[in-house]
């Protein structure tokens, strides 16, 4: 085990295996939808919004998403089949190991034969094999790879650093984000989600102010990025994963884009939360961390279909957003 991953031999509930997970994502410094071209690229595949979905639940994983999972993450076999047994553990109902300074047991034939191996690469020697889930598995695994072209830094590389227990003032979002819904304070019955460009300038999907019950409308994922600075990505039920873009040229200027390439380090793509009123309020600035420009309404219109814009700072309630954190879907 790397000196400084999180270990998971001690987790003593479905609930402490899955916050070690969470821990693992963010020691490994990758985004989800790193992860997703990580663990498509092995031939496994693990969706992003699968990953965001399980890290927030409380119960334990399938076996077949923590292999993907720790792998993706950067981890070696060995590694990986200690995350395995500790999994294994729980879902036996077994008490967790006493602290020790070497490697845990190792696993007996047993062990393997009282849990289906669910997409598992082969196991090491002189483990118990089995051949005809080995061949479905890299039958499945050599065509997922060459459906996806995934070029991603190594994760062996440097780490972005840990975000904070509170990673959003005034908002308990957890350091491996969280759903939400995003409303503008002046008309809260209306969400910010896809809509388009009503001078009809710019032709694909734009950020805008529109009902809540908008039939197939994304999803909204808050992914925190450390000092007040998050992500804003939008899951899609047809387009899939697009994160909020700032668009700084050409006809779409000011406007907000999902775009589907993904980069915590794109300042684009990076929105600071502000908390404005009094604490408990719910209520947020949104500001461009490329150019320090507040989100709102064009025109501070509060019509259906108003398209979201950055623009000067001005405390104007048209730059005053409702954030509320809702359960997974």
């Amino acid at each position: 085990m790397p000196r400084d991953a999180p270990r998971p031999e001690q987790a003593g509930s479905p609930e402490e295996f899955t916050k070690a997970l969470r821990a693992l994502r963010i020691w490994s410094g990758l985004t989800y939808r790193q992860l997703e071209g990580k663990s498509a690229a092995s031939g496994a595949v693990m969706p992003s919004s699968t990953i965001a979905t399980a890290l927030t639940r409380n119960t334990l994983p399938r076996a077949s998403f923590v292999a993907a999972f720790t792998r993706a993450c950067g981890l070696g076999e060995a590694d990986v089949e200690r995350w395995l047994d500790a999994r294994r553990r729980l879902a036996l109902g077994e008490r967790a190991p006493l602290p020790h300074d070497g490697d845990p047991p190792g696993r007996t034939d047993q062990d393997d034969a009282a849990e289906p191996v669910e997409g598992r690469r082969a196991p090491g020697p002189g483990r118990l094999r089995q051949p005809v889930l080995l061949l479905t598995a890299a039958l499945i695994g050599a065509g997922a790879t060459l459906g996806v072209l995934a070029v991603l830094p190594d994760a062996g590389g440097p780490h972005r650093p840990a975000v904070t227990a509170q990673p959003v003032r005034g908002l308990a979002v957890p350091a491996v984000g969280s759903w939400a819904q995003i409303n503008p304070a002046r008309t809260p019955h209306l969400c910010l989600t896809e809509g388009r460009d009503r001078t009809h300038r710019y032709a694909t999907a734009v950020a805008a102010q529109l009902p809540c019950t908008t039939a197939a409308r994304p999803r909204t994922y808050i992914e925190p990025l450390g000092d007040d600075v998050v992500q804003l990505q939008w899951h899609h039920p047809k387009y899939g994963i697009g994160c909020l873009t700032l668009l700084r040229d050409g006809p779409g200027r000011d406007l907000f884009e999902p775009r589907d390439d993904c980069a915590d380090d794109d300042p684009a793509q990076q929105f600071r939360v502000e908390p404005v009123g009094p604490p408990g309020a719910a209520r947020f600035r949104l500001r461009s961390a490329a150019t320090g420009q507040c989100l709102s309404l064009r025109d501070q219109d509060t019509e259906e279909g108003a398209e979201v814009v950055q623009g000067r700072c001005s405390g104007a309630r048209d730059q005053e957003f409702l954030i509320a954190l809702v359960p997974p879907p």
